[in-house]
């Protein structure tokens, strides 16, 4: 079963916190001077309290020190589904003249905790009986944004068939060819009774 709900978008300014997420794959990073838990997120683009939760052996996150091991919780397949959704809406857009978006790995992380949220609490809906509506659900994680919209998706297998499906329905084509944001993150979630869960964030910071 494919799904599209309506699409959704806001006009606001607003801001944001932290939960977390099981990640698939990992890699070990070597602390260094000068680095801090925030800075190594940046640097593999990947949420603080994830990290945090893939290494209980710190005691104080506040406190890392050169030549500790750290486990930084990485998604890449999931991540290359993202990508391939974010690079078919871009094409979409320069079909229609328009710049492309930018990616925003903090936004993608919000969207793919709103795809795991959708399969594992087994609703389809834009507000989220755990983080409340999408604008609730970006100032909670700390995103900012003065444009804001979101466009949701269950049951289609590949990046190819959701953007299709997306760019179909009116309220979404409406999202994808807004000129009035600039950036997007893609989150993608498998399993469930929908099988696969597809969520895109856009924001004008």
């Amino acid at each position: 079963m494919k799904m599209l709900c309506k699409s959704l978008i806001v006009v606001l300014f607003l801001f944001v916190t932290i939960p977390t997420m099981a990640q698939a794959q990992s890699v070990t990073h070597t602390v260094v001077s000068g680095d801090s838990m925030w800075k190594i997120a940046v640097r593999y683009e990947v949420g603080l309290s994830e990290i945090i939760a893939a290494n209980p052996h710190i005691s104080n996150p506040n406190l890392i020190y050169p030549n500790q091991k750290l486990t930084i919780p990485l998604s890449n397949n999931v991540k290359s589904l993202e990508q391939q959704v974010l690079n078919l809406t871009n094409k979409e857009r320069a079909n229609y003249g328009l710049k492309p978006l930018r990616a925003n790995w903090e936004l993608a992380r919000v969207a793919r905790y709103k795809s795991a949220d959708m399969r594992d609490k087994r609703y389809f809906s834009h507000t989220s009986p755990t983080y409340g509506s999408p604008f609730d659900m970006m100032r909670n994680f700390g995103v900012r944004y003065s444009s804001a919209a979101e466009n949701i998706a269950m049951g289609q297998q590949t990046p190819e068939q959701v953007v299709k499906d997306w760019m179909n329905s009116e309220g979404h084509r409406k999202n994808i060819l807004s000129q009035n944001v600039t950036e997007l993150g893609v989150g993608y979630a498998q399993g469930g009774s929908g099988r696969h869960y597809w969520t895109q964030l856009f924001r004008r910071p």
